[in-house]
């Protein structure tokens, strides 16, 4: 593909943080179903019929508010403006290596390995560490509205002192290999299809040939967001099962794995490995939507800005 004009890392800081802002505030609700949904072991008790997603949602609201559907948010707020800091950096950063160094083009393939680094990137960063106290949060069943149900973790900063407190600073990184590998297959995919269908878009609309309309950036996010969650599910599912749960003395990382996995066929079937994929690709669909819709355009705005593209507002007549 020909080269992207280039950015600056404080474009990609203000535009990722952004994106990523909105991107929370307006999908939340359905990670915190997913996660629910992947901690459920309703299907274990016989006679006991397992609740769907929208069951699984309306159950939260009324138990616990509707502020139930929000736990969690306070950690990935904190993540977001890194996260898609580093992702959209480091992106930018593996893309250009890639590069042929003669046309300066990137490949198909080199696309989809600067997706792959830059999703294990943010994952080792920023993503293993939110995510361990997002689970935690959203695990708790207290009511929201109810000031004298005191929870274990009462917020993210909380919820991240208790967590190294009581098991250690690794418990923060706990499933750190499997949410690489989640964040790398998922920015690959991401990553390549959108790259690819957008360039089509702009050989079949050539007088949309500098620039595409927001709502065709939001639709190629909306498709490139919902193949991700569809190729590794069952990995995201095993992460969650470890990092909801407290570390068993002597159990290592790959005997963790497989204890779960094993617990998970046995116990709930093969299809467990699926629990939560509707909100997951519900969540994560949109949300790149969004990512996507908004970035493209705060990039645009924040590129007029000089002091943002490391121009100084000084002229030489000044």
């Amino acid at each position: 593909m020909p080269p992207k004009r280039k950015t600056t890392p404080a474009v990609n800081l203000i535009a990722g943080g952004t994106a990523g802002l909105c991107e929370a505030l307006c999908c939340h609700p359905l990670d915190t179903i997913k996660v629910r949904m992947q901690l459920s072991t309703r299907s274990r008790a016989e006679g006991v019929r397992k609740l769907g997603f929208f069951a699984t949602g309306v159950n939260i609201a009324r138990r616990e508010s509707i502020f139930g559907l929000y736990k969690g948010l306070g950690a990935v707020i904190t993540g977001i403006v890194p996260k898609m800091a580093i992702r959209f950096s480091s992106f930018e950063f593996f893309k250009t290596a890639l590069a042929d160094k003669t046309t300066h083009n990137t490949s198909s393939t080199g696309i989809f390995l600067a997706g792959l680094a830059a999703g294990t990137t943010e994952a080792v960063l920023v993503v293993n560490p939110t995510d361990v106290i997002k689970i935690r949060l959203q695990a708790q069943h207290h009511s929201m509205a109810d000031p004298l149900d005191v929870p274990k973790y009462r917020n993210a900063a909380h919820a991240a002192f208790t967590i190294v407190r009581e098991e250690g600073l690794s418990t923060l990184y706990r499933g750190v290999v499997l949410t690489a590998l989640r964040q790398a297959t998922n920015q690959a995919v991401n990553f390549s299809a959108y790259t690819e269908i957008k360039a089509y878009l702009k050989t079949v609309q050539p007088h949309y040939h500098d620039e595409l309309p927001s709502y065709q950036h939001m639709v190629i996010g909306l498709i490139s967001g919902a193949l991700g969650p569809l190729s590794n599910a069952p990995i995201d599912t095993i992460k969650t099962r470890m990092q909801k749960e407290t570390a068993i003395e002597g159990e290592s990382a790959i005997a963790r794995v497989s204890r779960i996995s094993r617990n998970l066929v046995q116990r709930e079937g093969f299809s467990a490995f699926y629990k939560g994929i509707t909100p997951r690709v519900m969540r994560v669909a949109p949300g790149q939507a969004v990512t996507f819709a908004v970035y493209e355009q705060a990039s645009k705005f924040l590129e007029q800005i000089p002091l943002l593209n490391g121009h100084s507002v000084l002229t030489a007549e000044d």
